[in-house]
């Protein structure tokens, strides 16, 4: 069965979302952005939410979580939650 580690942002907003992206992609550490930032319990852990299957996480996410490429942030994309950034961080088929 496959597998994924990786790891989020959960905000509120779209605009807050595509900000932080921006702040990721010139250079801010993930994990240091999603302890400022994210309203996940995860955010403790930088938004790591460690190893899940297939089928654990919201639809959205698992669509994200098992189509896109390795090391490279996703989002926003939209859950019953709010606004989540995604990086995955590995996955096996």
């Amino acid at each position: 069965m496959a597998q994924a580690t990786a790891r989020h942002l959960l905000v509120d907003s779209e605009e807050k979302c595509k900000e932080l992206k921006q702040q990721i992609l010139d250079g801010k550490d993930f994990a240091e952005v999603a302890k400022a930032n994210s309203s996940c319990p995860s955010s403790a852990q930088g938004g790591d939410l460690g190893s899940f299957g297939p089928g654990q996480m919201v639809p959205e996410f698992d669509k994200v979580v098992f189509s896109a490429p390795i090391n490279e942030v996703q989002g926003p994309v939209k859950t019953q939650f709010g606004y989540h950034l995604l990086e995955v961080t590995s996955r096996t088929d």
